[in-house]
């Protein structure tokens, strides 16, 4: 069976934790910040799950 390759893009862009689980972070957090709201900004740092109709696609993207 040949290896899978890893889309790079993806890789870029997820991350997989311990438990096999494909994490995001969010959007609209890189410029024009002055016009945001502190707790948006805090809430915007910290990365999420990503949605579980999208966990199988991106786990075949994000083989390793």
């Amino acid at each position: 069976m040949p290896k899978l390759k890893t889309h790079k893009g993806a890789s870029k862009r997820f991350k997989k934790t311990g438990t096999g689980k494909v994490v995001r972070h969010h959007a609209f957090a890189r410029h024009i910040l002055t016009s945001k709201v502190r707790s948006r900004k805090r809430k915007l740092k910290h990365a999420v799950v990503a949605d579980p109709t999208d966990q199988a696609k991106l786990k075949r993207m994000i083989p390793y």
